[in-house]
């Protein structure tokens, strides 16, 4: 009988280092793995103004169609080839008509501020892992990246950060933490605690 894929869970709060520990991981296995973000499952939002757009709160359970998520997971464990959406965060809105085929991995990695809150997509985590870091380090990384990579400002940093990040995340993130086989401190700069994940990871695999 052929093994089920492993699943791999990282969470943890907004600038974290859930990415840069999925890519470390995944960069050692090289071809054997699947990275999904679960931030590629952002609800559509092409029928809104762009003003009803930059209002949307991306760190709230109900921005992302996480029912679609697990149903692709599941067609991945069934071998199944699937689309996954594409999302443009200048836009705030997926690319229409364009995704991205994933074929079956023996090993998939997700990754994702929310991806402990649903029990139905926590059931499919075979070893489900939380990155904890200090909010004002989480708070500096998540600024850069959204005015480098996302095309927001300073002022718009801010104001989502106090009206939906710090609220959501003491809601919806933080709790989740209790859910975690592992927690690494200081995110993906702790090479130790990388390394410990790999290891573990190999034995569990064979």
């Amino acid at each position: 009988m052929e093994k089920r894929p492993f699943i791999l869970g990282i969470a943890g709060g907004t600038g974290s280092g859930k990415t840069t520990i999925a890519h470390k991981i995944k960069d050692y296995f090289n071809h054997n793995v699947v990275y999904i973000p679960h931030d590629r499952y952002y609800k559509d939002q092409s029928e809104k103004s762009m003003e009803e757009r930059v209002k949307t709160n991306y760190d709230h359970p109900n921005a992302l169609e996480t029912d679609l998520f697990i149903k692709q997971l599941g067609d991945l464990l069934e071998g199944k080839t699937v689309e996954i959406p594409q999302y443009d965060f200048t836009n705030h809105t997926r690319k229409k008509g364009i995704t991205t085929p994933v074929s079956p991995s023996p090993f998939i990695i997700i990754e994702g501020i929310l991806i402990f809150h649903e029990p139905k997509l926590r059931d499919l985590m075979d070893l489900k892992v939380y990155v904890d870091v200090p909010a004002d380090i989480r708070i500096l990384r998540r600024t850069k990246r959204d005015i480098e990579e996302r095309g927001r400002t300073l002022d718009s940093c801010y104001a989502q950060y106090v009206t939906y990040t710090r609220p959501m995340h003491e809601q919806f993130v933080e709790p989740t933490k209790e859910f975690a086989d592992i927690i690494v401190p200081r995110g993906g700069k702790n090479e130790k605690a990388v390394t410990t994940l790999i290891h573990t990871i190999e034995k569990r695999l064979k």
